[in-house]
């Protein structure tokens, strides 16, 4: 519930960011007009007078449904007020059910729905809907959008099979002997960072120098060269954050120059229209003898309920098959938020796992910003699925082709 508080301005303020706010009087009108009841009905609900918080949700409601848009504002910002709408619903269904009137909490609920809400999981798990849970109305009304769940969209994908391969390109590893590789090691004092543990420790030495020493600013692609080198440089020199593809890119980087295989590996949504996915690597153990989930953004690594460090594949099975998953206590988002296991992998991974996509060559410099340099992409999607998203990349449902182990290239 209180995640929805912030989503509601959050929603507007990102459709008229988009737009000239000059573009619509009105608009800018209708902000003015909300955001006093907004901040009334946050302080309302966070002390609890949930009566109250009502009343400003019934005049918020009250101006959205008395305004009429014109042809062009409906087609600037509809989509996001109907967003809004729909969590201003959920917001008053959370409040009745509070003040336990749990008629009108099922019925604003059903109002949420209406309006576009989807989000199955957090519903389901809200604690403000704890009147109302075991009700039947409430439950078909959940179970209506339960389809839009990113786990239940995940376990209902087809399986993967078994192919030929022979026409895909073989995955490549550049050798730590390479000079870059090398003047990487030396620049980032890695044999230190590492330390003298095993080769698991090693691992999670070099994930957390990452995480700990670059943050991470989803809105902001670092416009530097694709390489540990320039990133680092890129943020002691600017201030600034980088994206989740640029911190696993370094991370791989690291890997590549103390002899470790490694990948960035971007993990995917069904929905083409959904631009929010996520990169993280995964590291080859030969002690293990398989790739291990390394995320840098979250500094995350996944074990089963034995300790047992996971794979990106293994992990994926697992969340398909309702198996137990566990979360290093440490996870979180640039030492400033932590983050659990429902949430980073039944909701937001659940959502990334749908399809992964490698190059297939793993070096310093990847994909470098300024040099006109094809790589070759590597898609491992569910059998017969396609999306305007894969058109550039070449495609497999082979799973033991594209976890291949790895091969080291002396380029």
């Amino acid at each position: 519930m209180k995640k929805n508080l912030l989503l509601f301005f959050a929603l507007i303020i990102a459709a008229l960011s988009a737009h000239a706010q000059t573009d619509s009087d009105r608009m800018n009108k209708l902000i003015a007009e909300l955001t006093p009841l907004d901040s009334a009905y946050k302080a309302q609900y966070e002390n609890k007078d949930y009566s109250a918080a009502i009343q400003s949700i019934n005049q918020m409601l009250k101006i959205w449904n008395g305004m009429e848009l014109s042809k062009e504002e409906n087609e600037k910002y509809g989509a996001a007020i109907k967003n809004s709408v729909a969590i201003l619903y959920y917001n008053q269904a959370c409040s009745y059910s509070l003040a336990n009137k749990r008629k009108e909490a099922i019925d604003a609920f059903r109002q949420s729905v209406a309006y576009g809400y989807t989000n199955y999981r957090s519903a389901k798990n809200d604690e403000d809907f704890k009147n109302i849970q075991n009700d039947k109305k409430f439950k078909k009304i959940l179970e209506s959008i339960r389809q839009y769940d990113k786990l239940f969209i995940l376990q209902h994908s087809k399986g993967y099979n078994k192919e030929n391969t022979d026409s895909l390109p073989h995955f490549r590893y550049q050798s730590p002997e390479n000079y870059p590789l090398e003047y990487t090691r030396n620049f980032f004092n890695l044999d230190s960072v590492a330390g003298n543990g095993d080769e698991i420790s090693k691992f999670k030495n070099i994930l957390k120098f990452v995480h700990d020493t670059i943050p991470h600013d989803g809105g902001n692609f670092g416009f530097c060269e694709s390489d540990p080198i320039d990133i680092y440089n890129y943020h002691k020199t600017t201030g600034k954050g980088v994206n989740c593809r640029q911190l696993a890119i370094t991370l791989c980087g690291m890997y590549l120059a103390m002899g470790y295989p490694a990948r960035y590996v971007t993990c995917l949504p069904q929905d083409a229209n959904d631009s929010d996915c996520h990169v993280i690597c995964c590291v080859y153990s030969q002690k293990l003898d398989k790739w291990l989930w390394m995320d840098p953004t979250f500094n995350a690594y996944v074990e089963d309920d034995k300790g047992n460090l996971l794979s990106i594949e293994e992990v994926r099975s697992r969340l398909i098959a309702n198996q137990p998953l566990v979360l290093n206590e440490d996870a979180n988002w640039n030492n400033k938020k932590t983050y659990n296991k429902e949430y980073y992998l039944d909701y937001y991974m659940a959502k990334n796992l749908y399809w992964l996509e490698c190059t297939d060559f793993n070096c310093f410099n990847p994909e470098p910003r300024f040099r006109d340099i094809k790589r070759t992409y590597i898609g491992l999607v569910p059998q017969g699925f396609t999306s305007k998203a894969t058109e550039d990349t070449m495609l497999t449902s082979d799973p033991d082709y594209f976890w291949q182990k790895p091969t080291t290239s002396k380029n």
